[in-house]
């Protein structure tokens, strides 16, 4: 089987740091694999945030996943503070990808990388929607 591979921008739009907490943690005593998830949709609402926008409000329209990957690097342990940075990327018509990176804030150990597809998402009508042009324009900065 191919292993995934996640090609990282050379540099990111937005930061952001979140704590891993006691329930992050599996019994391996490690991050567990949805937790990190988490910790990216958490990111990821941020980042629109930061834009002035929701997830279901960007230009008037929302935003669905419409796919994600993910490699884990390293390990990540209860009280470290993980830096999550994201970028979005390769635009189309309906979405583009939201690129992301988790590394350890102490150390700079890289603990995963990923990317999240979003789709553009009209909720009133529950069809695809064009990428706003507002948003392209932001998250190109």
């Amino acid at each position: 089987m191919a292993r995934v591979t996640i090609e990282l921008p050379e540099k990111f739009s937005f930061s952001t740091e979140l704590p891993i907490y006691i329930n992050h943690i599996n019994y391996g005593n490690h991050l567990d694999n949805s937790a990190l998830l988490s910790l990216v949709s958490e990111a990821r609402v941020r980042y629109f945030k930061a834009m002035g926008y929701s997830e279901m409000d960007v230009e008037g329209i929302g935003v669905i996943v419409a796919d994600a990957a993910l490699q884990y690097k390293s390990e990540a342990f209860h009280g470290e503070i993980m830096v999550i940075e994201i970028s979005a990327e390769d635009f189309n018509k309906y979405g583009c990808d939201l690129v992301w990176k988790i590394a350890d804030q102490a150390t700079g150990r890289e603990v995963a990388r990923g990317k999240h597809g979003i789709m553009f998402f009209d909720y009133a009508v529950r069809k695809p929607a064009l990428v706003p042009p507002a948003f392209i324009a932001k998250a190109s900065t």
